[in-house]
């Protein structure tokens, strides 16, 4: 079960235990990046660009719950 993003409107809760704040996300992540080596080899990312990324679990960081964690809105957000 894939969890959607949180946006500005809404967060992630565990169904289980009621976590708002604390989960383990595993994501796959397509990225381009720009990488300069300096001249002794050592590289380091200039600029780094997400091209596709999929969130493949949320895990409560309180319970363990996995795939037990949905999208509600937060408090004060224009609905």
């Amino acid at each position: 079960m894939t969890v959607p993003l949180p946006t500005a409107s809404t967060r992630w809760r565990c169904t289980l235990c009621g976590n708002l704040t604390r989960f383990d996300v595993t994501r796959s992540s397509k990225v381009v990046e720009y990488v300069h080596l300096d001249l002794a080899g050592e590289p380091k990312v200039e600029e780094r660009e997400v091209v596709s990324e999929t969130i493949e679990s949320v895990r409560c960081r309180w319970c363990n719950a996995v795939d037990q964690v949905e999208l509600v809105d937060r408090p004060g957000a224009d609905s």
